[in-house]
Formats: C-alpha cells, structure tokens, sequence
C-alpha cells in the first residue's frame, strides 16, 4: 500500500490518509456568513470521496475582517447551530474536518462589513480606500476574537482549528516586512512581527486545551522583493513549533496583489511544475519536528507520493484539483493513477464572484460540448 494511505495523526486526530484539501473561499454561505445547505453537501461530498482531512472555507472571526462575498463567518454564537450541521455531515461519512479562523485584515471588504478595513501598517499604493493603522486595544480584540472563534469551531464538533496566517491575510500581515511598518513591539524584528501569531495560538491554545489540535498555515514566500523570506519563514515556523503548534501547511504568494504573487499558480501541466513550494517545505522538515503538510499545484499521486516517501512533507493538500474532482483520492485509492484533471486555469473562482458558488468551469463547459 502506498505511503499516502496509511493512517495519520495530528495531535490525536486520527486520519485516514496523507490526503488535505486545503481551504479555499466557495462563495456558498449567506450574506451574514453562515452556512448553508450547499456548503455542508460540499463538505460531505469531499470527504464521501475519500479526503483524508477537510480543512473549511477560511471563515472570519470579526466582522470588520470579512474579505470576500458570501464568506462563511464564525465571528458570532449564531454561526455555530449551521456548523454542527457541517461538522456533523462530514462525520457522517467517516471524515475529518477543522476550522480556518481568518481576518481580512488590511485586505478586508469596506463595502461588505461597513467598516474601514484595519491593519499593521497603512501601506500606501498596494489598495484603494483608507486603512486603520491598528492600536493595542484592536490587536487586543483580534487576538480575543481569535480565541472566542476557536471555542465556537470546538463547540461546533470540529475536530481542530488551522489559524490561517498566509496569502497576505492579517496574520501574514503582522508576519510580512512588505506591510508591517510598526515601530513598537509588533514590528521591526522578524520575533517582533511573529508576535501576534504567538499571542493568537496562546490565547487559542488556552481556550480549546492542549489535546485539541490547532494548525497554521504559513507563507514561506511572497514573491515580492519586500516580502517574508524563506528564512524568515522557517524562523517564524520553529517559534510556532516552541509554542505548542500541532502542524504547519506549508503555502506562499499573495492573493490580493497580483497575478503573479498568487498561491493559486497558472498552467500546471508539467511534473515539474508541481509542488512548487517543495523545497521551502523539505528545509522546514529538517528545522521541526511536526507535520508538515504541503499545498501549491499537486497534481499527480506519483509527485505526491515521493514527497512523502523522501520525507519532504507528511500531507499532501490540494485544493482546484478536489473542486475539479471530490473523489479524486477514491479514484487513486481504485487504481486510477492518472493525474488531477483540473488544469489550473483559476477559472473556478468566477462562478463564486457571480453569487453561483464554486465549481469547475472548465468540466462544465467540456460536459457541455460532450451532449
């Protein structure tokens, strides 16, 4: 049996594969972010078709932290009764699922919250619209907000939560020299700006205990000049580690810039062109001791079985290929190796900015011409 299908394990969460489906946005939730009929048939979709670990939709633990239309939300009590719902239709089908706890931070929706998006820094250039450089009491309040969603995911029966710190979301924000302009305790420095992450997790850590699994996702790049090295990277990852955290998703780029410092990468075609944060992801594994699991263009079981075998990562996460295909892992799991079928066009995010939800736009069009 291949490495991919043997069982694991994050903090006592046993899985039964090597196999995540990384977060991404669905645009399926209702306006006041909470969730919906369709979300949770997705969710248990995607773990009937055999998802090892389902990480949610990146869902906003503050109002004003809300980035995207149709955004699922977990910054209220009222949230919580339509995630038991999801939560209980995934466990139905025998698979796991954790909570992404995210803020929009500097790149939050003006239009969608009704309040000016707040940051680290107000960098000037990169957005348009004011942003609030945020005092002690606001990063106060986000990391209290941060603690009192991860008490909603736990109440809700997830089986853990991922703190998403990448893409240039609030935590990466802090974390990234190219927006963290501060000139107090949470800047400067790279201890300096990992400094709310830490405080984000200590105050989780405190609230859910220390038998319940807590995740990050980490930038290891940004691909910008001004951006977070690698370097930085892997020391942000240790302090995390030295913290208590149970798991590092290993991702990079910048969502909200340009096409070219998205994670969600164009044309993946070729072997080659996959895994394309492989190498930062193979020298964090030798810095730490906790999974590590590794998202950014995995296409094909073979690549995503020799990261596993040669030890560069314990996970694979994949995203576009599951929206493409849900079951794709029971199709490799029947035999069918043949590689994802999505072709990274980045086509599926339209239908969700149009208010229809996610979906392969490519398929549908190639089903289409088949009638």
């Amino acid at each position: 049996m291949s490495k991919l299908f043997e069982p694991g394990e994050i903090n006592g969460m046993k899985l039964n594969n090597r196999f995540v489906r990384s977060a991404t946005w669905e645009g399926m939730a209702d306006d006041d972010g909470s969730c919906t009929p369709k979300l949770i048939s997705l969710m248990a979709d995607l773990a009937r078709g055999g998802v090892g670990l389902i990480i949610s939709s990146h869902s906003y633990v503050q109002k004003i932290g809300q980035a995207s239309f149709r955004q699922i939300g977990i910054y209220s009590d009222d949230m919580i009764p339509g995630l038991k719902k999801m939560t209980a239709a995934v466990h139905d089908q025998r698979g796991k699922i954790v909570c992404q706890l995210a803020h929009g931070g500097f790149f939050a929706n003006a239009k969608l919250s009704g309040q000016t998006p707040m940051a680290p820094s107000s960098v000037e250039g990169i957005a348009k619209g004011p942003r609030k450089e945020m005092t002690p009491d606001d990063i106060d309040g986000v990391i209290k907000a941060f603690a009192a969603a991860a008490d909603r995911a736990k109440s809700a029966g997830f089986d853990g939560i991922q703190i998403h710190g990448a893409h240039g979301y609030l935590i990466s924000q802090f974390i990234s020299p190219m927006f963290n302009l501060r000139a107090d305790e949470y800047g400067g420095s790279i201890e300096n700006r990992a400094r709310l992450p830490l405080e984000v997790f200590k105050a989780i850590r405190r609230i859910v205990g220390n038998d319940y699994p807590v995740l990050i996702k980490l930038n290891c790049k940004e691909f910008t000049e001004q951006g977070l090295t690698p370097q930085e990277f892997v020391q942000v990852s240790k302090m995390m580690v030295d913290a208590g955290i149970d798991a590092i998703e290993v991702s990079g780029g910048l969502v909200v810039i340009s096409p070219k410092t998205r994670p969600s990468q164009l044309g993946i075609n070729k072997e080659e062109k996959e895994a394309y944060f492989k190498k930062e992801a193979k020298a964090l594994k030798k810095q730490v001791g906790v999974p590590i699991i590794l998202v950014g263009g995995n296409r094909s079981f073979h690549v995503a079985e020799r990261i596993v075998e040669e030890g560069v990562a314990d996970y694979i996460s994949m995203s576009r290929p599951l929206i493409r295909e849900p079951h794709l892992i029971n199709r490799w799991k029947a035999g069918d190796l043949t590689e994802s079928a999505c072709v990274s066009d980045n086509m599926c995010f339209q239908p969700a900015s149009e208010g229809k939800g996610i979906y392969c736009v490519t398929e549908k069009r190639e089903s289409a011409k088949e009638k």
